[in-house]
């Protein structure tokens, strides 16, 4: 039996002043005999995040306070609100295959302009996999320094090993992530039972500098994170959510029903079943198809959440075609493929993976032309 409980903070000491200039903080309780972190920015900024998940709520929400700088902290008021949409932004690339940050520059301001949530980046459409690590850190560095500070930044961190997945953890919180997406482990799948997942993300939730959101995406990993398993998760006082791409409308909400009282946030994984999914009680969605229609999936979320499902519905049924194409019959070479019609810069994916075939790309078109997008 897994229990959590909330740190609170047992600070004594303290810092000069000056080390706390830089996130603007007055009477803060949290200042450590930790002098060294003077000399080291990446140091300060962890210590900062750090510090912030463990105060008391009563510091925390008081009036103590002075605002943060959105590098060192996600805001004043308690839990991170996750709902709304968000694309899962795909990695442009060169003809070389390096990452295009020029390419990717343009499409974050016309994503600026939409009324998303935030963006997830390196998420299974951003190629991850495919990605040192270093320039998995570079891409959510990049897209935290074009993108509005109101926009949230949800950076995929997930890795095999749950020791990788805190220290990439750790480097996408100074990179300026608000939150961590951690994919389920699954090279070893036989063996990813709920105890192996839950000490897994235990693990990263305790020592992650900022929010935890649970990815489960069996398509990919051939693994379902297990029901007990989140419903044990959800207690954990830095888990936030969890993103389920698996599509089991009751499952999603079941998920909802038995974490009705932590606070626990689902999204939906996929834009074909948007719609559903706000009917049994999640909060937003990460969609790919948001790359490509950002504004439509926005006013599906509008017209779910203010109650007016017959219009809804008639939304929804337009997008489900399109949908699929994009994720489970064409993949990510066809999300790219859709972004350069719609005004965006996809490109092609890095090797091994092939773009589409005249066939494919054929099959493509009419989806979308089918429900009078093209």
């Amino acid at each position: 039996m897994y229990e959590f409980t909330r740190r609170r903070s047992r600070v004594q000491g303290s810092l000069p002043e000056s080390i706390f200039a830089e996130a603007s903080v007055t009477n803060c309780p949290a200042r450590e005999p930790l002098r060294s972190v003077a000399r080291s920015p990446r140091s300060l900024a962890m210590l900062c995040v750090r510090a912030w998940r463990n105060m008391s709520p009563a510091w925390r929400g008081g009036g103590r306070w002075a605002v943060w700088t959105r590098t060192h902290s996600q805001g004043t008021t308690g839990r991170l609100d996750l709902s709304g949409i968000y694309p899962p932004i795909a990695t442009p690339f060169t003809p070389r295959e390096d990452v295009d940050y020029r390419k990717l520059e343009e499409n974050l301001q016309k994503y600026a302009k939409i009324p998303f949530k935030g963006l997830v980046v390196q998420g299974s459409n951003g190629e991850y996999p495919y990605l040192t690590e270093e320039e998995r850190v570079d891409v959510v560095r990049a897209v935290r320094r074009s993108l509005p500070t109101d926009k949230l930044v949800m950076a995929g961190s997930g890795c095999e090993s749950t020791k990788a997945t805190i220290q990439l953890t750790e480097k996408m919180a100074v990179a300026g992530a608000n939150s961590a997406l951690i994919v389920t482990p699954c090279f070893y799948k036989g063996k990813m039972d709920s105890h192996a997942l839950i000490q897994h993300f235990t693990k990263v939730a305790d020592s992650s500098p900022v929010p935890v959101v649970l990815y489960s995406v069996p398509a990919n990993t051939g693994l379902e994170l297990p029901l007990d398993a989140v419903v044990t998760l959800s207690q954990h006082p830095n888990i936030l959510g969890l993103k389920d791409s698996g599509g089991d409308i009751t499952r999603i909400g079941l998920i909802v029903h038995k974490t009705r009282s932590q606070d626990f946030q689902v999204l939906a994984g996929s834009a074909g079943f948007l719609m559903a999914a706000y009917c049994v009680g999640a909060v937003g969605g990460v969609c790919a198809l948001a790359n490509v229609l950002g504004q439509e999936l926005c006013e599906l979320e509008r017209l779910c959440t203010s109650g007016r499902w017959e219009e809804a519905r008639v939304l929804q049924q337009r997008l489900i075609e399109p949908n699929a194409a994009v994720t489970r019959k064409l993949g990510v070479p066809a999300l790219k493929q859709a972004m350069e019609w719609f005004g965006f810069h996809g490109g092609t994916c890095r090797s091994p993976l092939q773009p589409l075939n005249t066939a494919e790309t054929q099959q493509l078109r009419q989806d979308f032309s089918a429900n009078g997008w093209l």
